[in-house]
């Protein structure tokens, strides 16, 4: 990687709580046990499916925005 300082980062300060809230959702409906702060015993199984499930519904809504 040519950029080793890269993290990962919310491009809009002001979108952080909202993305928060939307990914405690997530993990709500997916049934993975998500606390304030720390996470780092979750399994990687889990991460990654609370992620995914965040970029799916993220690309449904942009999707619909473009066909209306």
């Amino acid at each position: 990687m040519a950029n080793s300082s890269r993290t990962n980062r919310v491009e809009v300060p002001e979108a952080k709580a909202a993305l928060d809230k939307f990914k405690t959702e997530i993990a709500s409906e997916l049934g993975v046990n998500l606390k304030e702060g720390y996470n780092g015993d979750l399994t990687s199984k889990e991460a990654g499916s609370i992620g995914g499930e965040m970029v799916r519904r993220m690309i449904k809504k942009q999707e619909e925005e473009m066909n209306k």
